[in-house]
């Protein structure tokens, strides 16, 4: 008992000195604690990256895929994810930033991906998000749309649907919307 009593005065002692000394030790938010597991255990296919513009805060960082195959070949797509304080228990806030003709992205970036909505459970990574939005770039899914006039065209005019993906990422209007410029070759 005698020794209880000691330890627990010792760690008194300690924490008031390093008060004390100026030692500022932040705890990790539970949200960063499971990101940086997610992260560690992160799996990226060889058309991601991952980008932190500012290298102090891990929880906001982009993702940029390059698809290598499909109707969006050779384009450069970035996205920004968001991690709140309730992560995982609420899902990231994802956005294009890449303005893109896509039937599940509409033109100010949102992205209509049922695990960032109403499937999003906590056993959910950021690596399921990931290998989620490089899906949606190789089969866009037009009976789930935001841009309902890119479905509309996919399903009913697959070639002009093609030629339209690809006038807007060399650079140009599709309709009266103009695109930048976002193909890499």
């Amino acid at each position: 008992m005698l020794k209880l009593f000691s330890l627990k005065q010792e760690k008194k002692d300690g924490e008031a000195a390093g008060k004390n000394a100026g030692v500022n030790q932040k705890r990790a938010s539970a949200a960063q604690l499971r990101f940086t597991k997610d992260i560690n255990d992160l799996n990226l296919p060889k058309t991601c990256r991952i980008e932190y513009p500012d290298p102090d805060d891990i929880l906001n960082f982009k993702l940029v895929i390059t698809p290598d195959e499909g109707f969006y070949k050779n384009g450069r797509f970035c996205f920004s994810f968001k991690i709140g304080p309730g992560y995982p228990h609420d899902a990231p806030k994802v956005k294009c930033e890449t303005m893109v003709y896509h039937p599940n992205i509409d033109l100010e970036g949102n992205v209509c991906l049922n695990i960032l909505r109403e499937d999003w459970k906590p056993v959910l990574t950021i690596n399921s998000i990931i290998y989620g939005l490089q899906f949606l770039l190789l089969e866009p899914n037009p009976d789930d749309p935001l841009n309902k006039e890119a479905a509309d065209v996919l399903q009913n005019n697959r070639r002009l649907f093609e030629q339209n993906v690809r006038s807007s990422m060399r650079g140009g209007y599709v309709g009266s919307q103009y695109f930048e410029r976002c193909l890499q070759v």
